[in-house]
């Protein structure tokens, strides 16, 4: 198992703060925020993992994460530079050389943080795709791919951004896949807003009856506005205070 953060992206919507730095490596309380996500790979015992950054700080990353010895002695990171933003799939061929033909990865977005602890359901995985699910707020349904289950929590659909959503679970930014990702990432098509959506990723495991759903019982935060990144450093110290 590999690990992939993806942390490229303008951060349009946290400006004029993003024209500091990147928005990955903005503090979340005591940390910057790619830590969270970088800790939830360690802590399921990913040792290589790439970093994927945009090209105006890729410095900064460097500066700030090293070759990765810090975090452990067989740790390594690979850095990879996302030109343009075309897609959450776009990671895994932009990852390409970074996969060996057999390769499981681990695929988490540098601006989520999870309060679960992921590692059991990355540890156990096998084969096909798994994706991370949470409950949200009725409000919030039509700005996720929302994800249908049945009784025994097994995929039946997943919808991008629905106007009349089927169930109240969003896909989180945390995906595990085998070694067919990068294959079936090349198949996909750009979508009418020019990206390669992890979506359609995910329903091309589904068509296959490889896609599995772990549902995510404690907080998540996608923290790429004002109002969740002020969450996110609410709760991360609330955390730190507990211990």
């Amino acid at each position: 198992m590999k690990g992939i953060i993806l942390s490229g992206g303008s951060a349009t919507r946290l400006r004029p703060l993003s024209y500091v730095t990147s928005k990955q490596l903005m503090p979340v309380y005591d940390k910057p925020m790619i830590f969270y996500p970088l800790q939830k790979l360690l802590d399921a015992g990913i040792t290589e993992i790439m970093i994927i950054v945009a090209p105006d700080h890729c410095g900064d990353y460097m500066k700030v994460l090293g070759s990765g010895r810090d975090f452990g002695t067989n740790v390594r990171f690979t850095y990879e530079i996302q030109d343009k933003p075309e897609g959450l799939a776009q990671a895994l061929l932009i990852a390409e050389n970074f996969l060996d033909d057999g390769d499981n990865v681990t695929l988490l977005l540098g601006d989520n943080i999870f309060e679960d602890d992921l590692s059991t359901e990355i540890k156990s995985f096998k084969t096909g795709a798994k994706i991370f699910i949470k409950e949200v707020p009725e409000q919030d349904r039509t700005r996720f791919g929302i994800v249908e289950l049945d009784s025994n929590n097994k995929v039946l659909s997943i919808e991008e951004k629905p106007q009349q959503p089927k169930s109240s679970y969003a896909q989180t930014g945390a995906y595990v896949y085998d070694s067919q990702a990068v294959g079936a990432a090349k198949a996909q098509k750009p979508s009418p807003r020019g990206e390669l959506e992890i979506t359609d990723l995910n329903l091309w495991y589904l068509q296959k009856q490889q896609l599995e759903a772990a549902i995510i019982s404690g907080e998540w935060i996608d923290a790429g506005t004002f109002e969740s990144l002020y969450r996110a450093n609410t709760w991360a110290r609330e955390q730190a205070l507990k211990k």
